[in-house]
Parts: C-alpha cells; structure tokens; sequence
C-alpha cells in the first residue's frame, strides 16, 4: 500500500479516503510478505481439514477503506475472512483475541510495543521481491537462533563479556535449554505443521512437504549443541542448520532463498537483496 501511503502522508486523511473509494475496484500490488502468505495457507489445502493456518488482516484503515484491501485479497484468491480496522488508532492490543502467534507490520512503533506486551512481532523490510516461476511452491522459513528462536541470554553474555567467556559459558550450559525467545510461540506452531505433514507423508508416500525451516546463526562450535538442546526442548526439528561463525548470513540466504527470513540484527537484514527480511526489535542488540 506504499502509493495509498503517500496520498495519506501528503495530503492527508480525508484525500486517502477518497483515493481508496476511488479505487477501491482497483487490486492492491503485490506487497513484501505476499509470497510468504500465499504459501502460508497452502498448507490448509494441503492438510485438510485439519485447516492449521490462518491469516487475519489488520490495518489502521477504516472499515470503509478497508474494502479494498478485502477486494484485493479475493482478487488474488487469499483465503483470509477476518480483519481488524481501527480507523488510524493502535490495534496490535487486539492480538490474544486472534491466537496470534505472529503480528508483522511495517510500523516499528506499534511493533515495538507489541514485542514489549509479550507478543510476537516483527518489522516486515521494505525490499523488491522477484517470484520464481519454477518454484515448487514449498514454503522456505529461515529463522536467526538468539534473540529470535530463543531469549538473548547467550547475546548478552558474549557482548558484555568477551567470545571467550561466551564459549565458556555456552559449552557449560549446553544441556540446559535456553528459554524460549520473542518468536518461540510461532516455533512451536511450526513444529506442530511439521508433524501434520509427516503424518500425511505416512498416510500418502507421494505427498511432497511444503514447509521447510532454516536456523542460520553467527554460532559456531562448540556453542552449537545448546541450539540443539533448545529445540528438543520445544520438540521442533529444523530441516537445516547453519553455524557461521561470522561468515555473512547472505551468502547462505541467496542460496537457500526464503521466503521469510528473521533476525534480531539489521545489520544482518541490511546486505540482502530480494529476499523478505523481518527484524525483531528484541533484546541486548537493539538496546
């Protein structure tokens, strides 16, 4: 909705009203997080009926502007019913009443304070976003580990105290599972999927799965095994799990390319090019 933006931030409220009833026939573009969602609720065909997904819009339109974004959505064939309008005012407080596990926005006000309620959130970056035509419509989620998956324990140790006390540290808590992090719920919703899925493989061998997950931290040996025991922890299993050691995460994400990456630092979203980035304002990192 960056065009809509603009009419409202240069000409104000009353212009962006009538901007969008003007074009209210007119479907919204694609935006960042598209690709993510369609795929998203592809998992509800795929599953059926035990229907795990679901999607809920909302947006500080008002519920006359938001007409639109309804049109559009069934414009482009989104199984999304329920929204939320709040006519311009804070609406990320209505999150408990959705079960919501994930609240993405590109306003990094309301979700910093909804990360500071205890909700999941994340700032969607803008970026352009190309669709592989040859995609074979798997749904590819990369996840950073500390500050994201789990709290910033181990973050806060390294940064107040030195790499070496921070290998120290994490080898002699390798078995004890750090606690779960701002995205921890939206983890464990995703281990919840995967054994829908592999329970559909069972049930049909030629079923192919759609969702596949990726941790990709700056960890490195021997600080790695306390990832491991965190996510037995939460009994969820990661298809893939890269330990770089400072070795740049976008030279792993250009490869794997998927289509929602999160992570607690910008400077690590900042390098990459045409892939959904998410940053979690969460922790010691964004202090």
């Amino acid at each position: 909705m960056a065009a809509s933006h603009r009419v409202f931030s240069e000409r104000g409220v009353r212009a962006y009203r009538e901007f969008q009833v003007a074009h209210r026939n007119e479907p919204l573009p694609r935006g960042v997080a598209f690709p993510f969602t369609q795929r998203l609720l592809r998992l509800n065909q795929a599953l059926h009926p035990a229907q795990p997904v679901e999607v809920v819009l909302f947006s500080r339109n008002s519920p006359e502007t938001g007409l639109r974004a309804f049109q559009s959505i069934a414009h482009y064939g989104l199984d999304i019913t329920r929204g939320c309008f709040s006519s311009g005012k804070e609406n990320y407080q209505y999150l408990p009443a959705f079960n919501s596990v994930l609240f993405l926005s590109s306003s990094r006000e309301d979700v910093a304070k909804a990360i500071r309620m205890g909700y999941a959130a994340g700032v969607v970056l803008k970026t352009e976003i190309a669709e592989d035509d040859n995609d074979s419509g798997e749904l590819r989620m990369g996840f950073d580990f500390d500050g994201v998956i789990a709290t910033d324990e181990a973050e806060r140790v390294y940064r107040t105290k030195g790499p070496e006390i921070y290998q120290e540290y994490e080898r002699a808590h390798a078995e004890q599972p750090l606690k779960a992090g701002p995205l921890g719920a939206l983890f464990q919703a995703i281990g919840f999927i995967q054994k829908l899925e592999l329970l559909k493989q069972k049930e049909d061998p030629s079923y192919t799965r759609i969702l596949k997950t990726a941790i990709i931290t700056a960890r490195s040996a021997p600080a790695h095994e306390r990832v491991v025991t965190t996510l037995k922890s939460m009994n969820v299993e990661v298809d893939e799990l890269f330990l770089l050691g400072g070795i740049e995460k976008s030279r792993i994400l250009e490869i794997f390319r998927p289509h929602i990456f999160f992570d607690d630092q910008e400077a690590h979203l900042d390098r990459l090019h045409g892939i959904p980035a998410v940053h979690i304002p969460f922790g010691i990192a964004n202090n």
